[in-house]
């Protein structure tokens, strides 16, 4: 091991070690979520933590707080198969994420971005997206009112 020539501030401060790395996490995937494509907003365990995974790169994802929400402690790869926005492009993407290829896996989610595959613009407007910009293929469910600890629990 070589000796460091200096302190830096990520050993002064480990928050901002984490911040940094929550941060890398989210670049390599252009702040969108792994599992459906929205923007993402979390860091979601492919593996939980409640069934032994770890807080490292390859069992990582960024991912939108529907989809963290919604996976809860379920396996990703199951999980992600029944849902009705599931893609075999994200799914390979999140296997190669899992087994450590990160290259393999932001080449395959850069296929599924559709502004990468229309890198020229259409002169036909019949052509044109017909889906509203801001809809989304699903959304997390706020509650009406808070929630009391004794509702959460039950």
């Amino acid at each position: 091991m070589q000796a460091r020539d200096g302190v830096f501030l990520e050993d002064l401060c480990p928050k901002l070690r984490a911040r940094r790395w929550r941060q890398s996490l989210h670049l390599m995937t252009g702040h969108h979520c792994l599992y459906c494509g929205d923007r993402s907003e979390s860091i979601d365990h492919v593996h939980p933590l409640s069934r032994g995974g770890e807080s490292i790169t390859e069992n990582c994802v960024p991912a939108c707080l529907g989809c963290n929400g919604s996976k809860g402690d379920n396996d990703a790869f199951s999980w992600y198969r029944s849902q009705s926005f599931y893609d075999p492009r994200r799914a390979m993407a999140l296997r190669a994420w899992v087994d450590g290829d990160m290259r393999l896996a932001e080449r395959l989610l850069q296929w599924t971005r559709p502004e990468s595959a229309a890198s020229a613009p259409s002169s036909d407007p019949a052509a044109a997206d017909t889906k509203p910009q801001g809809q989304r293929t699903h959304q997390t469910r706020q509650a009406a009112t808070p929630l009391w600890r004794w509702q959460m629990a039950s």
